[in-house]
């Protein structure tokens, strides 16, 4: 069944972030709906269950306490259920390590988390109206790191 919005899930441990991400979509008045969890345990208790509404966007920060974002995509490429989700990473660091190997691990894209509010929902627009299917058909690194 298609619904009428985007779902998206935003896994991040710091409330600011948390608080921010959601923000932005409030204020870009896009059909999305949004949820966040605190941490990589919490998102995977959630998507596991099994009336879960899975997102179509899920926002995955690499530092988390209990389970971190490699350990979660990890799971989650494990797991047919999931093979619909676009997986982007959305994490402080840029370190060409974490960009191959979040690549590597089935990641559609990495996302340095923006430093002013603007940018952060012209980042979050861009995300969200990607045609997944013909960007992940054509994946590399070139289109994978989001440059703003």
């Amino acid at each position: 069944m298609e619904k009428d919005y985007i779902h998206i899930i935003l896994a991040d441990d710091d409330e600011d972030d948390r608080m921010f991400f959601t923000d932005a979509f409030d204020e870009l008045k896009m059909k999305t709906k949004v949820q966040t969890f605190n941490d990589g345990v919490e998102l995977m208790n959630y998507l596991m269950t099994e009336n879960a509404v899975l997102p179509h966007v899920l926002f995955l920060d690499l530092n988390m306490p209990k389970k971190n974002g490699i350990e979660c995509l990890h799971e989650i490429k494990a797991n047919k259920r999931f093979d619909d989700i676009a997986i982007a990473i959305y994490s402080t660091s840029s370190s060409e390590e974490h960009i191959e190997e979040t690549f590597v691990n089935g990641a559609n894209i990495y996302i340095k988390k923006p430093n002013d509010f603007n940018t952060l929902k012209k980042v979050l627009s861009d995300v969200v109206t990607i045609n997944w299917q013909y960007h992940t058909s054509g994946l590399n690194k070139d289109n994978f790191l989001l440059r703003m």
